[in-house]
């Protein structure tokens, strides 16, 4: 039995949407043409990237090359882009993503959350269906970007793959890792982060931003500044060396 899922729920939820603005198309008949056209998973990805032309196809099926959609206007077909890209869909646990450019947060760090529902870090990194990225700061924080995890798994090496995703981040929390997948993380430059309990991401980082101002060794290092803990013993050798 294969282990590639079907799609991921917030697909699944675009998908379902879609169907019942199409007439109450049949959503397993509709599942399987989009399947037959983008693989599976199906994702948030890759729905975002359907256009009217390309459903228009979809739907005609063997007669496309005659342009015919049966019961389906033009109006509809935009509508149905429009929640493939999520715009207007009733019951999506995608948290809202804050405008962000960079320099906002003066001191901030950038960080991977290993996220399936919500703003909740409660994902594996090998199966987790999204990342959640924020840009942490002492006193602030912002959810910047969203990023579905389940396309990287279509890659020779998933776990190369999924890291390639957060390769921009400093940090990860994740509630597990494998030893060959975290190699992979560190080598792409991430610090990983297990916290097996989980939780809501914004308690995890609230206690990350704690230590931003005076970080310990192993954070001064990911941020590039001296570590709070050893400012005593620099001080000391400045003074000797007057």
């Amino acid at each position: 039995m294969s282990e590639t899922p079907i799609a991921s729920r917030e697909a699944a939820l675009r998908i379902a949407h879609a169907a019942r603005t199409l007439n109450g198309l049949d959503v397993k008949a509709f599942v399987g043409a989009l399947a037959d056209r983008y693989d599976l998973p199906l994702t948030e990805n890759k729905l975002a990237r359907v256009t009217v032309e390309d459903l228009r196809e979809l739907l005609a099926g063997d007669n496309a090359e005659q342009n015919c959609v049966v019961g389906v206007d033009i109006e509809q077909l935009k509508a149905v882009v429009s929640l493939f890209k999520g715009e207007g869909v009733e019951g999506s646990d995608l948290p809202p993503v804050e405008a962000y450019k960079d320099g906002d947060l003066p001191q901030s760090i950038r960080v991977a959350i290993a996220s399936n529902r919500g703003d909740n870090l409660d994902g594996h990194f090998g199966s987790c269906e999204r990342f959640l990225i924020y840009q942490v700061a002492p006193t602030a924080m912002k959810l910047v970007e969203v990023r579905g995890a389940l396309d990287a798994d279509q890659e020779e090496d998933k776990n190369a793959a999924r890291a390639g995703l957060i390769k921009d981040c400093q940090i990860i929390y994740l509630q597990s890792i494998g030893g060959p997948a975290a190699a992979k993380v560190v080598r792409a430059g991430v610090h990983p982060i297990k916290v097996p309990k989980g939780g809501p991401a914004k308690d995890v980082l609230t206690k990350l931003q704690e230590h931003l101002l005076t970080p310990p060794p192993w954070l001064a290092r990911i941020m590039g500044v001296p570590a709070a803990s050893l400012a005593k013993y620099e001080e000391e050798l400045a003074n000797e060396e007057l």
